[in-house]
Protein backbone atom coordinates (compact mmCIF):
# COMPACT_ATOMS: atom_id res chain seq x y z
CA UNK A 1 0.00 0.00 0.00
CA UNK A 2 3.29 2.24 0.89
CA UNK A 3 4.42 1.88 -2.44
CA UNK A 4 1.54 2.55 -3.97
CA UNK A 5 1.25 5.37 -2.87
CA UNK A 6 4.91 6.22 -3.42
CA UNK A 7 4.51 5.67 -7.08
CA UNK A 8 1.10 7.89 -7.41
CA UNK A 9 3.30 10.66 -5.21
CA UNK A 10 6.23 9.90 -7.63
CA UNK A 11 3.94 10.27 -10.74
CA UNK A 12 2.02 13.57 -9.90
CA UNK A 13 5.29 15.29 -9.15
CA UNK A 14 6.75 14.60 -12.89
CA UNK A 15 5.95 16.62 -16.00
CA UNK A 16 3.87 14.44 -18.15
CA UNK A 17 5.63 14.27 -21.52
CA UNK A 18 9.15 16.87 -20.25
CA UNK A 19 12.38 15.87 -19.30
CA UNK A 20 15.73 17.27 -18.38
CA UNK A 21 18.69 18.26 -20.21
CA UNK A 22 19.91 14.63 -19.11
CA UNK A 23 16.52 13.17 -20.68
CA UNK A 24 15.05 12.39 -17.24
CA UNK A 25 11.71 12.70 -16.21
CA UNK A 26 11.22 16.71 -15.64
CA UNK A 27 10.13 17.18 -11.74
CA UNK A 28 7.51 20.00 -10.72
CA UNK A 29 8.91 22.38 -8.08
CA UNK A 30 12.80 21.72 -10.12
CA UNK A 31 11.65 22.53 -13.48
CA UNK A 32 9.76 25.21 -15.70
CA UNK A 33 8.92 28.42 -14.93
CA UNK A 34 9.84 31.69 -14.57
CA UNK A 35 13.42 31.61 -13.89
CA UNK A 36 14.62 29.22 -16.44
CA UNK A 37 12.41 31.37 -19.23
CA UNK A 38 14.40 34.06 -17.95
CA UNK A 39 17.81 32.80 -19.29
CA UNK A 40 15.45 32.64 -22.56
CA UNK A 41 14.89 36.12 -22.79
CA UNK A 42 18.52 36.82 -22.11
CA UNK A 43 19.49 34.90 -25.00
CA UNK A 44 17.26 36.28 -27.34
CA UNK A 45 18.82 39.49 -26.73
CA UNK A 46 21.70 38.00 -27.73
CA UNK A 47 20.57 36.31 -30.84
CA UNK A 48 18.69 39.16 -32.02
CA UNK A 49 21.67 41.50 -31.56
CA UNK A 50 24.11 38.94 -33.97
CA UNK A 51 21.17 39.22 -36.61
CA UNK A 52 19.61 42.51 -36.81
CA UNK A 53 23.60 44.35 -36.29
CA UNK A 54 23.97 43.10 -39.76
CA UNK A 55 20.25 43.01 -41.47
CA UNK A 56 19.54 46.42 -40.44
CA UNK A 57 22.64 47.54 -42.25
CA UNK A 58 23.44 45.14 -44.72
CA UNK A 59 21.80 47.15 -47.56
CA UNK A 60 24.30 49.66 -47.44
CA UNK A 61 27.22 46.99 -47.28
CA UNK A 62 26.02 45.49 -50.34
CA UNK A 63 26.09 48.95 -52.04
CA UNK A 64 28.91 50.25 -50.88
CA UNK A 65 31.30 46.97 -50.90
CA UNK A 66 29.93 44.72 -52.85
CA UNK A 67 28.89 47.17 -55.88
CA UNK A 68 25.58 45.85 -56.04
CA UNK A 69 22.37 48.51 -57.43
CA UNK A 70 20.43 49.84 -55.19
CA UNK A 71 17.23 47.41 -55.65
CA UNK A 72 19.91 44.54 -56.22
CA UNK A 73 20.89 45.36 -52.78
CA UNK A 74 17.52 45.71 -51.40
CA UNK A 75 16.59 42.39 -53.43
CA UNK A 76 19.20 40.58 -51.90
CA UNK A 77 18.88 42.03 -48.38
CA UNK A 78 14.80 40.72 -48.64
CA UNK A 79 15.81 37.41 -49.85
CA UNK A 80 18.18 36.83 -47.17
CA UNK A 81 16.00 37.87 -44.21
CA UNK A 82 13.35 35.99 -46.31
CA UNK A 83 15.28 32.21 -46.03
CA UNK A 84 16.35 33.12 -42.85
CA UNK A 85 12.61 33.60 -41.34
CA UNK A 86 10.97 30.88 -43.86
CA UNK A 87 13.93 28.05 -42.32
CA UNK A 88 12.04 28.55 -38.98
CA UNK A 89 9.78 26.13 -40.36
CA UNK A 90 12.73 23.43 -40.56
CA UNK A 91 14.22 24.70 -37.02
CA UNK A 92 10.06 23.81 -35.78
CA UNK A 93 9.72 20.90 -37.70
CA UNK A 94 12.79 19.15 -36.13
CA UNK A 95 11.75 20.33 -32.81
CA UNK A 96 8.75 18.84 -32.76
CA UNK A 97 9.47 15.62 -35.03
CA UNK A 98 12.89 14.39 -33.94
CA UNK A 99 14.73 16.55 -31.29
CA UNK A 100 14.26 18.73 -28.53
CA UNK A 101 13.88 22.80 -28.91
CA UNK A 102 16.99 22.39 -26.21
CA UNK A 103 19.40 20.64 -29.17
CA UNK A 104 17.62 22.81 -32.22
CA UNK A 105 19.05 25.85 -30.29
CA UNK A 106 22.15 25.20 -29.35
CA UNK A 107 22.94 23.35 -33.39
CA UNK A 108 21.51 26.64 -35.06
CA UNK A 109 23.96 28.65 -33.26
CA UNK A 110 26.83 27.13 -34.10
CA UNK A 111 25.86 27.22 -37.38
CA UNK A 112 25.12 30.92 -37.24
CA UNK A 113 28.52 31.57 -35.36
CA UNK A 114 30.71 30.19 -38.30
CA UNK A 115 28.81 32.07 -40.88
CA UNK A 116 29.51 34.99 -39.48
CA UNK A 117 33.54 34.02 -39.33
CA UNK A 118 33.08 33.81 -42.75
CA UNK A 119 31.34 37.28 -43.16
CA UNK A 120 34.09 39.10 -40.66
CA UNK A 121 37.04 37.28 -42.50
CA UNK A 122 35.80 38.78 -45.77
CA UNK A 123 35.13 41.90 -44.77
CA UNK A 124 38.30 42.28 -42.74
CA UNK A 125 41.01 41.55 -46.09
CA UNK A 126 40.03 43.88 -49.20
CA UNK A 127 41.18 40.98 -51.41
CA UNK A 128 38.22 38.87 -50.34
CA UNK A 129 36.14 42.09 -52.02
CA UNK A 130 35.51 43.64 -55.15
CA UNK A 131 38.33 46.58 -55.51
CA UNK A 132 37.40 50.54 -54.30
CA UNK A 133 35.20 52.21 -56.52
CA UNK A 134 37.14 54.91 -57.11
CA UNK A 135 37.96 54.45 -60.47
CA UNK A 136 40.63 56.53 -62.93
CA UNK A 137 37.40 57.61 -65.00
CA UNK A 138 34.91 58.43 -62.74
CA UNK A 139 31.78 57.75 -65.27
CA UNK A 140 33.17 54.30 -65.26
CA UNK A 141 31.21 51.91 -63.13
CA UNK A 142 31.72 50.21 -60.55
CA UNK A 143 32.85 46.67 -60.43
CA UNK A 144 30.47 43.96 -59.02
CA UNK A 145 30.87 40.88 -56.43
CA UNK A 146 31.42 37.85 -58.30
CA UNK A 147 33.11 34.74 -58.87
CA UNK A 148 34.44 33.17 -55.33
CA UNK A 149 34.02 36.22 -53.72
CA UNK A 150 30.38 36.18 -54.21
CA UNK A 151 30.90 32.68 -53.02
CA UNK A 152 32.21 33.45 -49.95
CA UNK A 153 29.43 36.14 -49.24
CA UNK A 154 26.54 34.16 -50.03
CA UNK A 155 28.25 31.08 -48.19
CA UNK A 156 28.55 33.18 -45.24
CA UNK A 157 25.07 34.98 -45.82
CA UNK A 158 23.22 31.83 -45.89
CA UNK A 159 24.82 29.99 -43.07
CA UNK A 160 23.75 32.26 -41.08
CA UNK A 161 20.30 32.58 -42.29
CA UNK A 162 20.17 28.33 -41.72
CA UNK A 163 21.23 29.56 -37.87
CA UNK A 164 18.73 32.49 -37.77
CA UNK A 165 15.76 29.79 -38.74
CA UNK A 166 16.76 27.09 -36.32
CA UNK A 167 16.74 29.64 -33.28
CA UNK A 168 13.58 31.79 -34.37
CA UNK A 169 12.16 28.14 -34.86
CA UNK A 170 13.06 26.75 -31.61
CA UNK A 171 13.72 29.73 -28.82
CA UNK A 172 9.76 30.87 -28.56
CA UNK A 173 9.23 28.08 -28.10
CA UNK A 174 11.42 26.58 -25.45
CA UNK A 175 10.85 29.35 -23.44
CA UNK A 176 7.01 28.92 -23.33
CA UNK A 177 7.26 25.50 -22.79
CA UNK A 178 8.61 26.05 -19.70
CA UNK A 179 4.99 27.16 -17.67
CA UNK A 180 1.99 24.72 -16.65
CA UNK A 181 -0.87 26.13 -19.15
CA UNK A 182 -3.14 23.96 -17.07
CA UNK A 183 -3.60 26.47 -14.69
CA UNK A 184 -4.83 30.32 -14.93
CA UNK A 185 -1.29 31.41 -13.16
CA UNK A 186 0.86 29.14 -15.67
CA UNK A 187 -1.10 31.03 -19.00
CA UNK A 188 -1.07 34.40 -17.09
CA UNK A 189 3.06 33.72 -16.99
CA UNK A 190 2.95 32.22 -20.56
CA UNK A 191 1.51 35.63 -21.64
CA UNK A 192 3.89 37.89 -20.03
CA UNK A 193 6.21 35.72 -21.49
CA UNK A 194 5.52 36.44 -24.86
CA UNK A 195 5.65 40.01 -24.06
CA UNK A 196 8.97 40.04 -22.54
CA UNK A 197 10.01 38.36 -25.40
CA UNK A 198 9.21 41.00 -27.74
CA UNK A 199 11.17 43.53 -25.24
CA UNK A 200 13.89 41.26 -25.19
CA UNK A 201 13.90 40.98 -29.40
CA UNK A 202 13.86 45.08 -28.80
CA UNK A 203 16.71 45.31 -26.34
CA UNK A 204 19.02 43.50 -28.66
CA UNK A 205 17.78 45.33 -31.56
CA UNK A 206 18.67 48.46 -30.30
CA UNK A 207 22.29 47.93 -29.42
CA UNK A 208 22.21 46.72 -33.01
CA UNK A 209 20.70 49.41 -34.78
CA UNK A 210 22.75 51.85 -32.70
CA UNK A 211 25.96 51.17 -31.30
CA UNK A 212 26.80 48.32 -33.76
CA UNK A 213 25.78 50.28 -36.62
CA UNK A 214 27.51 52.96 -35.42
CA UNK A 215 30.90 51.02 -35.56
CA UNK A 216 30.05 49.65 -38.97
CA UNK A 217 29.84 52.71 -40.57
CA UNK A 218 32.84 54.55 -38.36
CA UNK A 219 35.05 51.89 -37.81
CA UNK A 220 34.88 49.35 -40.39
CA UNK A 221 32.16 46.32 -41.51
CA UNK A 222 34.89 43.91 -40.00
CA UNK A 223 33.69 45.00 -36.58
CA UNK A 224 30.32 45.14 -36.55
CA UNK A 225 30.56 40.84 -38.03
CA UNK A 226 32.38 40.74 -35.10
CA UNK A 227 30.99 41.68 -32.37
CA UNK A 228 27.89 39.72 -34.09
CA UNK A 229 30.10 36.74 -34.19
CA UNK A 230 30.95 37.60 -30.35
CA UNK A 231 27.36 37.88 -29.46
CA UNK A 232 25.47 34.67 -30.90
CA UNK A 233 29.19 32.99 -29.22
CA UNK A 234 28.22 34.08 -25.44
CA UNK A 235 24.53 33.43 -26.18
CA UNK A 236 25.59 29.61 -26.18
CA UNK A 237 27.04 29.34 -22.55
CA UNK A 238 24.23 31.68 -21.27
CA UNK A 239 21.56 29.35 -22.65
CA UNK A 240 23.68 26.24 -21.07
CA UNK A 241 23.22 28.09 -17.80
CA UNK A 242 19.58 27.43 -17.58
CA UNK A 243 20.08 23.74 -18.34
CA UNK A 244 19.60 22.55 -15.29
CA UNK A 245 16.28 24.08 -15.03
CA UNK A 246 14.73 23.40 -17.92
CA UNK A 247 11.97 21.23 -18.88
CA UNK A 248 12.23 19.93 -22.33
CA UNK A 249 9.05 18.47 -24.35
CA UNK A 250 9.89 15.35 -25.97
CA UNK A 251 9.57 14.55 -29.72
CA UNK A 252 6.05 13.51 -30.70
CA UNK A 253 7.44 12.44 -34.36
CA UNK A 254 6.40 14.01 -37.48
CA UNK A 255 3.89 16.48 -37.61
CA UNK A 256 3.12 16.22 -41.08
CA UNK A 257 2.69 12.37 -41.01
CA UNK A 258 -0.38 13.36 -39.15
CA UNK A 259 -2.01 15.52 -41.14
CA UNK A 260 -0.63 13.79 -44.44
CA UNK A 261 -2.74 10.74 -43.07
CA UNK A 262 -5.88 12.46 -42.43
CA UNK A 263 -5.91 14.30 -45.63
CA UNK A 264 -5.23 11.21 -47.16
CA UNK A 265 -7.44 9.17 -45.48
CA UNK A 266 -10.77 11.88 -45.99
CA UNK A 267 -9.94 11.40 -49.87
CA UNK A 268 -9.68 8.17 -49.96
CA UNK A 269 -12.53 7.60 -47.92
CA UNK A 270 -14.77 10.10 -50.25
CA UNK A 271 -14.24 8.07 -52.97
CA UNK A 272 -14.81 4.21 -51.99
CA UNK A 273 -18.20 5.08 -49.73
CA UNK A 274 -20.90 7.48 -49.08
CA UNK A 275 -20.90 6.85 -45.36
CA UNK A 276 -22.15 10.31 -43.44
CA UNK A 277 -19.12 11.93 -42.34
CA UNK A 278 -19.67 12.41 -38.85
CA UNK A 279 -18.98 8.05 -38.01
CA UNK A 280 -18.04 7.13 -35.35
CA UNK A 281 -14.63 6.45 -35.12
CA UNK A 282 -11.64 4.94 -32.23
CA UNK A 283 -11.37 6.43 -29.30
CA UNK A 284 -7.47 5.71 -29.25
CA UNK A 285 -5.57 8.95 -28.27
CA UNK A 286 -3.46 10.05 -30.67
CA UNK A 287 0.45 9.55 -30.51
CA UNK A 288 0.99 13.02 -31.83
CA UNK A 289 0.55 14.60 -28.36
CA UNK A 290 0.60 13.14 -24.99
CA UNK A 291 -1.88 15.98 -23.73
CA UNK A 292 -5.41 14.87 -24.76
CA UNK A 293 -7.65 17.81 -26.27
CA UNK A 294 -10.96 18.42 -23.29
CA UNK A 295 -13.95 16.97 -24.09
CA UNK A 296 -16.75 19.29 -24.41
CA UNK A 297 -15.23 22.55 -23.34
CA UNK A 298 -18.05 24.70 -21.67
CA UNK A 299 -16.44 27.65 -23.47
CA UNK A 300 -15.79 27.20 -26.71
CA UNK A 301 -18.01 23.77 -27.70
CA UNK A 302 -17.17 24.51 -31.50
CA UNK A 303 -13.95 22.96 -30.97
CA UNK A 304 -14.42 19.82 -28.42
CA UNK A 305 -14.85 16.31 -29.19
CA UNK A 306 -18.17 15.28 -28.10
CA UNK A 307 -19.15 11.79 -26.67
CA UNK A 308 -22.04 9.64 -27.72
CA UNK A 309 -24.48 7.70 -25.42
CA UNK A 310 -21.76 4.65 -25.63
CA UNK A 311 -18.59 6.60 -24.99
CA UNK A 312 -17.60 6.95 -28.63
CA UNK A 313 -16.00 9.84 -29.81
CA UNK A 314 -17.57 11.74 -32.22
CA UNK A 315 -15.70 14.59 -35.18
CA UNK A 316 -16.98 18.53 -34.62
CA UNK A 317 -19.07 20.11 -37.31
CA UNK A 318 -16.40 22.35 -38.77
CA UNK A 319 -14.72 21.07 -41.86
CA UNK A 320 -17.21 18.75 -42.35
CA UNK A 321 -15.69 17.54 -45.60
CA UNK A 322 -12.61 15.95 -43.32
CA UNK A 323 -14.92 13.86 -40.94
CA UNK A 324 -14.93 10.81 -43.40
CA UNK A 325 -10.80 10.66 -42.58
CA UNK A 326 -12.14 8.41 -39.24
CA UNK A 327 -14.25 5.93 -40.99
CA UNK A 328 -12.59 2.68 -40.66
CA UNK A 329 -10.19 3.50 -38.18
CA UNK A 330 -8.07 5.02 -40.22
CA UNK A 331 -7.70 7.73 -38.51
CA UNK A 332 -8.48 8.79 -34.50
CA UNK A 333 -10.84 11.69 -33.79
CA UNK A 334 -8.33 13.38 -32.07
CA UNK A 335 -5.99 13.33 -35.35
CA UNK A 336 -8.84 14.73 -37.25
CA UNK A 337 -9.32 17.59 -34.86
CA UNK A 338 -6.14 18.36 -34.48
CA UNK A 339 -5.16 18.78 -38.56
CA UNK A 340 -8.38 20.76 -38.10
CA UNK A 341 -7.10 23.23 -35.84
CA UNK A 342 -4.31 23.76 -38.00
CA UNK A 343 -6.29 24.27 -41.14
CA UNK A 344 -8.40 26.75 -39.55
CA UNK A 345 -5.11 28.91 -38.07
CA UNK A 346 -3.38 29.28 -41.79
CA UNK A 347 -6.27 32.02 -42.82
CA UNK A 348 -4.86 33.72 -40.28
CA UNK A 349 -1.07 33.77 -41.36
CA UNK A 350 -1.72 34.32 -44.45
CA UNK A 351 -3.31 37.54 -43.41
CA UNK A 352 0.20 38.50 -41.54
CA UNK A 353 2.03 38.71 -45.01
CA UNK A 354 1.14 41.52 -46.20
CA UNK A 355 1.97 43.48 -43.07
CA UNK A 356 5.44 41.81 -43.28
CA UNK A 357 6.16 42.85 -46.70
CA UNK A 358 5.39 46.67 -45.09
CA UNK A 359 8.18 45.62 -42.61
CA UNK A 360 10.40 44.84 -44.99
CA UNK A 361 10.65 48.57 -46.51
CA UNK A 362 12.44 49.29 -43.27
CA UNK A 363 15.10 47.41 -44.07
CA UNK A 364 15.68 48.68 -47.55
CA UNK A 365 14.10 51.67 -49.15
CA UNK A 366 13.65 53.65 -45.44
CA UNK A 367 17.55 53.33 -45.09
CA UNK A 368 18.13 54.49 -48.50
CA UNK A 369 15.74 57.39 -48.02
CA UNK A 370 17.16 58.20 -45.29
CA UNK A 371 20.83 58.11 -46.72
CA UNK A 372 19.52 61.07 -48.88
CA UNK A 373 18.34 63.34 -45.83
CA UNK A 374 19.99 64.95 -43.13
CA UNK A 375 20.57 62.99 -40.39
CA UNK A 376 22.33 65.37 -38.05
CA UNK A 377 21.30 65.37 -34.65
CA UNK A 378 23.50 68.10 -33.21
CA UNK A 379 26.76 67.37 -34.11
CA UNK A 380 26.45 63.97 -33.79
CA UNK A 381 26.05 62.15 -37.46
CA UNK A 382 23.39 59.51 -37.31
CA UNK A 383 23.49 56.01 -39.92
CA UNK A 384 21.06 55.58 -42.03
CA UNK A 385 20.51 52.18 -40.71
CA UNK A 386 20.11 53.22 -36.86
CA UNK A 387 16.56 54.48 -37.70
CA UNK A 388 15.06 51.36 -36.25
CA UNK A 389 16.01 52.60 -33.05
CA UNK A 390 12.28 54.57 -32.90
CA UNK A 391 10.39 51.49 -33.13
CA UNK A 392 12.48 49.61 -30.96
CA UNK A 393 12.55 52.53 -28.13
CA UNK A 394 8.79 52.71 -28.27
CA UNK A 395 8.61 49.04 -28.68
CA UNK A 396 10.77 48.77 -25.21
CA UNK A 397 8.07 51.24 -23.39
CA UNK A 398 5.06 50.17 -24.44
CA UNK A 399 5.75 46.29 -24.31
CA UNK A 400 6.21 46.77 -20.33
CA UNK A 401 3.24 49.20 -20.31
CA UNK A 402 1.10 46.50 -22.23
CA UNK A 403 1.67 43.78 -19.93
CA UNK A 404 1.59 45.54 -16.74
CA UNK A 405 -1.63 48.30 -17.56
CA UNK A 406 -3.16 47.74 -20.74
CA UNK A 407 -3.91 44.07 -20.51
CA UNK A 408 -4.41 44.49 -16.50
CA UNK A 409 -6.98 47.54 -17.37
CA UNK A 410 -9.30 45.22 -19.99
CA UNK A 411 -9.17 42.07 -17.72
CA UNK A 412 -10.62 43.79 -15.03
CA UNK A 413 -13.10 45.59 -17.70
CA UNK A 414 -13.66 42.14 -19.45
CA UNK A 415 -13.89 39.66 -16.99
CA UNK A 416 -11.82 37.63 -18.94
CA UNK A 417 -8.10 36.18 -18.02
CA UNK A 418 -6.49 37.48 -21.36
CA UNK A 419 -8.32 41.11 -21.53
CA UNK A 420 -7.69 41.92 -25.22
CA UNK A 421 -7.50 38.67 -27.24
CA UNK A 422 -4.83 37.25 -29.66
CA UNK A 423 -6.68 38.27 -32.80
CA UNK A 424 -7.64 41.83 -31.43
CA UNK A 425 -4.13 42.30 -31.13
CA UNK A 426 -2.98 40.90 -34.60
CA UNK A 427 -5.82 43.37 -35.86
CA UNK A 428 -4.71 46.76 -34.28
CA UNK A 429 -1.50 45.48 -35.81
CA UNK A 430 -2.48 45.18 -39.45
CA UNK A 431 -4.53 48.75 -39.26
CA UNK A 432 -1.34 50.39 -37.94
CA UNK A 433 0.50 49.25 -40.89
CA UNK A 434 -2.45 50.95 -43.44
CA UNK A 435 -1.45 53.93 -41.40
CA UNK A 436 2.12 53.53 -41.98
CA UNK A 437 2.24 53.12 -45.73
CA UNK A 438 0.34 56.34 -46.09
CA UNK A 439 2.62 58.28 -44.12
CA UNK A 440 5.66 56.79 -45.95
CA UNK A 441 4.02 57.90 -48.93
CA UNK A 442 3.57 61.60 -47.82
CA UNK A 443 6.67 61.55 -46.05
CA UNK A 444 8.48 60.36 -49.98
CA UNK A 445 6.43 63.33 -51.71
CA UNK A 446 7.37 65.75 -49.44
CA UNK A 447 10.87 64.74 -49.51
CA UNK A 448 10.98 64.66 -53.45
CA UNK A 449 9.78 68.21 -53.65
CA UNK A 450 12.59 69.27 -51.09
CA UNK A 451 15.37 67.76 -53.74
CA UNK A 452 13.41 69.61 -56.59
CA UNK A 453 13.09 72.83 -54.80
CA UNK A 454 16.81 72.71 -53.63
CA UNK A 455 17.62 71.79 -57.25
CA UNK A 456 19.25 68.56 -55.73
CA UNK A 457 17.22 65.83 -57.52
CA UNK A 458 21.22 64.49 -59.03
CA UNK A 459 23.34 64.89 -56.00
CA UNK A 460 24.88 63.46 -53.57
CA UNK A 461 25.21 65.53 -50.49
CA UNK A 462 22.35 65.51 -47.95
CA UNK A 463 18.82 67.14 -48.93
CA UNK A 464 17.97 70.17 -46.65
CA UNK A 465 15.00 67.85 -44.65
CA UNK A 466 15.44 66.10 -41.32
CA UNK A 467 15.11 62.08 -41.12
CA UNK A 468 12.97 62.58 -38.55
CA UNK A 469 10.40 62.71 -41.34
CA UNK A 470 11.19 58.75 -42.32
CA UNK A 471 10.87 58.39 -38.19
CA UNK A 472 7.17 58.13 -38.28
CA UNK A 473 6.97 55.64 -40.77
CA UNK A 474 9.34 53.81 -38.18
CA UNK A 475 7.16 54.53 -35.53
CA UNK A 476 3.71 53.18 -36.54
CA UNK A 477 5.41 50.17 -38.28
CA UNK A 478 7.19 49.18 -34.88
CA UNK A 479 3.88 50.02 -33.14
CA UNK A 480 2.15 47.31 -35.69
CA UNK A 481 5.14 44.91 -35.35
CA UNK A 482 4.61 44.94 -31.77
CA UNK A 483 0.70 44.07 -31.33
CA UNK A 484 1.10 41.38 -34.43
CA UNK A 485 4.34 39.80 -33.51
CA UNK A 486 3.73 39.01 -29.73
CA UNK A 487 -0.07 38.17 -30.73
CA UNK A 488 0.82 35.92 -33.57
CA UNK A 489 3.76 33.85 -31.32
CA UNK A 490 1.13 33.38 -28.65
CA UNK A 491 -1.63 32.60 -30.60
CA UNK A 492 0.30 29.84 -32.55
CA UNK A 493 1.46 28.39 -30.00
CA UNK A 494 -1.81 28.70 -27.63
CA UNK A 495 -4.23 27.31 -30.56
CA UNK A 496 -1.70 24.16 -32.23
CA UNK A 497 -1.85 20.69 -30.91
CA UNK A 498 1.04 19.75 -28.37
CA UNK A 499 2.84 17.81 -30.67
CA UNK A 500 2.70 20.61 -33.66
CA UNK A 501 3.72 23.99 -31.26
CA UNK A 502 7.42 24.04 -32.34
CA UNK A 503 6.47 23.93 -36.38
CA UNK A 504 2.94 26.05 -35.36
CA UNK A 505 5.12 29.22 -33.98
CA UNK A 506 7.09 29.12 -36.14
CA UNK A 507 4.55 29.90 -38.93
CA UNK A 508 4.99 33.62 -37.19
CA UNK A 509 8.49 34.08 -38.78
CA UNK A 510 7.39 32.16 -41.58
CA UNK A 511 5.05 35.10 -42.36
CA UNK A 512 7.77 37.57 -42.60
CA UNK A 513 9.59 35.53 -44.64
CA UNK A 514 6.39 35.47 -46.72
CA UNK A 515 6.68 39.13 -46.70
CA UNK A 516 9.88 39.82 -47.87
CA UNK A 517 9.73 37.07 -50.53
CA UNK A 518 6.53 39.28 -51.43
CA UNK A 519 7.89 42.68 -51.87
CA UNK A 520 10.54 41.40 -53.72
CA UNK A 521 8.16 40.10 -55.78
CA UNK A 522 6.10 43.24 -55.89
CA UNK A 523 8.71 45.27 -56.51
CA UNK A 524 9.52 42.70 -59.72
CA UNK A 525 6.13 43.08 -60.86
CA UNK A 526 6.12 46.96 -60.68
CA UNK A 527 8.84 47.33 -61.96
CA UNK A 528 7.94 45.22 -65.09
CA UNK A 529 4.22 46.62 -65.42
CA UNK A 530 5.17 50.35 -65.27
CA UNK A 531 8.18 49.78 -67.41
CA UNK A 532 5.85 48.00 -70.32
CA UNK A 533 2.77 50.82 -70.15
CA UNK A 534 4.85 54.15 -69.26
CA UNK A 535 8.05 53.53 -70.05
CA UNK A 536 9.40 54.57 -66.80
CA UNK A 537 9.71 52.20 -64.18
CA UNK A 538 9.09 53.24 -60.77
CA UNK A 539 12.14 51.62 -58.90
CA UNK A 540 14.63 51.87 -61.29
CA UNK A 541 17.83 53.72 -61.74
CA UNK A 542 21.33 54.67 -60.08
CA UNK A 543 19.87 57.28 -58.02
CA UNK A 544 16.99 56.82 -55.26
CA UNK A 545 15.15 60.14 -56.78
CA UNK A 546 14.64 59.08 -59.89
CA UNK A 547 12.62 56.02 -58.23
CA UNK A 548 8.46 56.75 -58.16
CA UNK A 549 8.62 55.77 -54.81
CA UNK A 550 5.36 57.51 -53.62
CA UNK A 551 3.36 55.88 -55.90
CA UNK A 552 4.71 52.23 -54.56
CA UNK A 553 4.23 53.28 -50.97
CA UNK A 554 0.19 54.27 -52.32
CA UNK A 555 -0.01 50.99 -53.39
CA UNK A 556 1.12 49.10 -49.98
CA UNK A 557 -1.49 51.44 -48.58
CA UNK A 558 -4.16 50.21 -50.92
CA UNK A 559 -3.28 46.52 -51.08
CA UNK A 560 -3.05 46.71 -46.98
CA UNK A 561 -6.12 48.28 -46.80
CA UNK A 562 -7.59 45.57 -49.14
CA UNK A 563 -5.42 42.72 -46.86
CA UNK A 564 -7.28 43.89 -43.45
CA UNK A 565 -10.79 43.59 -44.77
CA UNK A 566 -9.47 40.24 -45.62
CA UNK A 567 -8.02 39.37 -42.09
CA UNK A 568 -11.67 40.43 -40.86
CA UNK A 569 -13.58 37.76 -42.55
CA UNK A 570 -11.22 35.32 -41.05
CA UNK A 571 -10.88 36.20 -37.61
CA UNK A 572 -14.77 37.28 -36.88
CA UNK A 573 -15.17 33.33 -37.56
CA UNK A 574 -12.70 31.93 -35.97
CA UNK A 575 -13.79 30.00 -32.64
CA UNK A 576 -10.59 29.63 -29.94
CA UNK A 577 -9.81 25.91 -28.70
CA UNK A 578 -8.16 26.91 -25.63
CA UNK A 579 -9.03 27.99 -22.27
CA UNK A 580 -8.78 31.97 -21.35
CA UNK A 581 -9.09 32.83 -25.09
CA UNK A 582 -11.53 35.87 -25.81
CA UNK A 583 -13.69 35.89 -29.47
Amino acid sequence: MEQEQLQISSSSSRWEGYVDWRNRPAIRGRHGGMVAASFVLVVEVLENLAYLANASNLVMYLSEYMHLSPSNAANNVTDFMGTAFLLALLGGFLSDAFFTTYHIYLISAVIEFLGLILLTVQARFPSLKPPPCTPVNPNSPCQEVGGGKAGMLFLGLYMVALGVGGIKGSLATHGAEQFDESTPQGRKQRSTFFNFFIFSLACGGLIAVTLVVWIEDNKGWEWGFGISTISILLSIPVFLAGSTLYRNKIPCGSPLTTILKVLIAAALNRCITKTPSNAIASNTASPLSPTPIITKQPDHPHSAIELNHDGTETPSQSLKFLNRAVLNNKCTVQQLEEVKIVLKILPIFACTIMLNCCLAQLSTFSVQQAATMDTKLGSLKVPPASLPIFPVVFIMILAPLYDQFIVAFFRKATKSEMGISHLQRIGIGLALSIVAMAIAAAVEIKRKRVATRAAMLYSTEPLPITFFWIALQYLFLGSADLFTLAGLLEFFFTEAPAGMRSLATSLTWASLAMGYYLSSLIVSVVNGVSGKFSGDKWLSGEKLNSYRLERFYWLMCVLSGLNFLHYLFWACRYKYRTTGANK
